[in-house]
């Protein structure tokens, strides 16, 4: 077993312990319908219903915990990190500022501005807010923590990993939406150290596949990133990105997804399963739908990474569309 997937499952084990007053135990809920039609188990993790909306509470409590208390802090987002990370600074008294891109959603930002923390917007896009808030952090002498590129984030991630090992007798496939890599290479360090038997099942938005790419190419490399509705998970990959090499290791498989497949997953969510997500969320369904046919008979958990989203507009968009 590969040392840094080993070194990941065991820093998670301790996360979870430091995380602990700061999240939910999310439910492993069965579906209500897309099981029967695919003739397989479907469960889905409902990160969406965690204390901020969305998994990177984890990642973000990890981090925050183990940051020294007088320490300014900057961090980067499209907005669910941010969410994350201003709840966990505002409960342990951390100083915090937020860099987010000129299109995060604006129930993210209002979230985000409820907790009192600084708010930067800059850019048109995550990777660009992401190197903003790297310079300010030099210039202005900043504890810079990255939404993904760091062990203390991964292992906070990786901790619902842990709660599924419990909460399923067997897990035959995971689906999980692909953004810098954080949340994958974290779950997937866990199960394949726990649970090897597991096929770890990367969902990427095709119109924004920067690890996808990557890990095609065995380096990182550049995207162009366009308009998707599983915004939370567009943007590239540091440099020095941990999550790469973590990711190449525990990925058994990565599914590419158009918008209209999102769409409809979205769709399919709310009107069958009753589940309000954002488009990253959806995301992972999507990919289970396109390779549904070779999981017959099996166990598939889709993991729902997060809710934050404008119900009145998605309301507005099924009954309009």
């Amino acid at each position: 077993m590969n040392q840094d997937v080993l070194e990941t499952a065991a820093q998670s084990v301790r996360a979870r312990q430091r995380i602990r007053p700061f999240i939910y135990e999310t439910p492993l809920v069965p579906s209500r319908v897309i099981g029967r039609q695919t003739s397989s188990t479907v469960l889905f993790k409902a990160e969406n219903l965690q204390l901020t909306g969305s998994f990177k509470i984890r990642g973000a409590a990890s981090k925050m915990t183990s940051l020294p208390r007088d320490q300014r802090v900057i961090t980067a987002s499209s907005g669910n990190h941010g969410i994350g990370a201003a709840h966990a600074a505002s409960a342990i008294g951390q100083k915090l500022t937020v860099v987010l891109p000129e299109i995060v959603k604006p129930v993210k930002l209002a979230r985000i501005r409820s907790y009192g923390v600084d708010v930067i917007l800059h850019g048109a896009e995550a990777g660009l807010a992401e190197r903003h808030a790297q310079r300010l952090a030099v210039e202005e002498r900043l504890i810079y923590v990255s939404p993904y590129n760091d062990a203390d984030i991964i292992a906070g991630q990786a901790t619902i990993a842990l709660e599924l090992i419990e909460q399923a007798e067997r897990i035959d496939n995971v689906f999980i939406a692909m953004g810098g890599g954080g949340l994958i290479s974290g779950i997937g360090s866990v199960l394949k150290s726990f649970s090897p038997h597991t096929r770890v099942m990367g969902v990427s938005a095709a119109n924004s596949a920067a690890l996808a790419a990557s890990m095609k190419a065995g380096r990182v490399v550049e995207t162009e990133h366009l308009d998707t509705l599983a915004e939370a998970v567009a943007g590239g990959l540091d440099e020095d990105s941990l999550t790469l090499g973590l990711a190449m290791t525990v990925i058994d498989g990565v599914v590419t997804c158009t918008e209209a497949e999102i769409d409809a997953a979205m769709r399919d969510l709310l009107l069958d399963e009753h589940m309000l997500v954002e488009g990253a969320a959806a995301l992972a369904l999507a990919g289970f739908r396109q390779v549904a046919g070779k999981c017959v008979g099996q166990t598939n958990v889709i993991v729902l990474c997060g809710g934050n989203v404008d119900g009145a507009a998605v309301l507005s968009k099924l009954v309009t569309g």
